[in-house]
């Protein structure tokens, strides 16, 4: 997991770059994890390991379970915190618990991180689905309705760059577009404004999204209509929800645009 030479110059502190890659040695299904496991990850020496967790337990980061270590939920407030500062779920949360009144569906947004779409706000519906989404959840963004939105607000000239960045989400998509394939469907979604995925990145799953702008027209982050594609068609998800996506992204866009006092700009 360690990034050799990944730091330059006098001011890169790799101290705490190795803290933050023992943090993010503990993933889904090994909620603990013995020093040797977390070394092996993190390509870490074990001395080094223990220092560091020492240091983390101290700090309420984690704790000791059995053998092993554990997070602590304290290890939320480092996420929570980038998402309250930018008062997206505050602002976004009325909006998308009307859209999910509307259309009976779960709704969520996202923003980029490297080559993956990484979760901020969710208001779900319960339902049987082939991956557990929560805040933080990675997915690969080529694979992804929302991917696509917030792909398509790149510069096309940076998006391959992007693209071929290593995923950190551990998920292998169902089906992963060609570049010429993801660059025809970025042409769509920049001309029609929103982007299906259709069973894509799972069996099961099929999502509509958006773009939710700033008042300056920037794309700051993408917000989605998911279904089952066994309950839902794609021809229901378009003619019926879509519209209603697009109403609530619009008005997310102007409450976030009137809580930063910025003049709104007609999109």
């Amino acid at each position: 997991m360690t990034d050799t030479g990944r730091g330059a110059g006098p001011d890169f502190i790799e101290a705490l770059a190795r803290g933050l890659d023992v943090l993010r040695a503990f993933r889904s299904g090994t909620p603990s994890m013995t020093l040797s496991e977390i070394a092996g990850l993190t390509g870490l020496a074990r001395p080094t390991v223990r220092r560091i967790l020492i240091t983390l337990e101290t700090l309420g980061y984690v704790r000791g379970a059995g053998r092993g270590y554990a997070l602590t939920p304290r290890v939320l407030d480092l996420g929570m915190a980038y998402v309250h500062s930018l008062s997206l779920w505050d602002v976004a949360r009325p909006h998308m618990e009307k859209l999910v009144a509307q259309t009976g569906e779960s709704t969520s947004m996202a923003q980029m991180d490297g080559s993956d779409i990484v979760y901020v706000a969710r208001v779900a519906v319960p339902k049987i689905v082939t991956l557990a989404v929560t805040i933080g959840t990675r997915f690969p963004a080529a694979a992804t309705s929302m991917g696509k939105v917030l792909l398509a607000a790149l510069p096309p000239a940076t998006v391959a760059g992007v693209v071929a960045e290593a995923s950190r989400s551990g998920i292998t998509p169902r089906r992963q577009p060609s570049p010429a394939e993801l660059e025809t469907a970025l042409r769509e979604v920049r001309a029609k404004g929103w982007a299906l995925a259709d069973q894509d990145l799972a069996p099961g799953i099929r999502s509509v999204a958006t773009g939710v702008r700033d008042g300056e027209g920037r794309v700051v982050a993408a917000l989605n209509v998911t279904v089952h594609a066994a309950e839902t068609s794609v021809e229901t998800l378009l003619d019926d929800y879509l519209p209603k996506l697009l109403r609530a992204a619009a008005d997310i866009g102007h409450d976030l645009t009137r809580t930063a006092g910025i003049p709104a700009t007609t999109v």
